[in-house]
């Protein structure tokens, strides 16, 4: 199980707004908290992404969310989950707000769940399943291509590897 403790890193974006991240596992996720973030996955990758699937699964159960706010408003988003292989973990659901992009916040998320994912499981692999056309963005983080492209819910992805 992924450890549980909340943190909250207020930090200025370009002068203009207040931007936070915001760490906290499934159980320390407040109602409203929880159905923000799931209300904004389900945009992003239900709605925006024309893909009916199950969207909320058991993974969220032990997940740690990574936030970035911006004036208290969710405006990036991650989960750290654990993966099949028990040697690894993962991250995903990896998202930035329609009305945030185009500014650099999905980096600074990036940033911020490696970060998390080196404090509480230091020394081991990250696996992921991207989708395809961001594989050139994980690989400015370390990420490695690891299988072909397949469809995932009709979305092409491809598996990486950051050792």
């Amino acid at each position: 199980m992924l450890g549980c403790s909340g943190t909250h890193l207020p930090h200025q974006k370009e002068g203009i707004a207040l931007l936070t991240t915001e760490i906290k596992p499934t159980g320390e996720l407040l109602p409203a908290e929880l159905l923000e973030i799931l209300a904004a996955r389900v945009r992003v990758f239900v709605v925006e992404q024309a893909c009916a699937y199950q969207e909320v699964d058991d993974k969220d159960r032990q997940a740690v969310h990574v936030m970035l706010r911006e004036n208290g408003q969710l405006v990036a988003y991650a989960r750290i989950v654990e993966s099949a292989d028990p040697n690894a973990i993962s991250f995903g659901r990896v998202l930035v707000v329609k009305a945030a992009r185009g500014r650099g916040l999905a980096r600074q998320l990036l940033q911020a769940t490696l970060a998390e994912i080196s404090r509480r499981a230091s020394g081991k692999p990250i696996k992921i399943q991207a989708q395809n056309y961001l594989r050139g963005f994980y690989a400015e983080f370390g990420f490695a291509a690891t299988s072909d492209v397949y469809l995932e819910d009709g979305i092409p992805h491809v598996d990486m590897l950051k050792q």
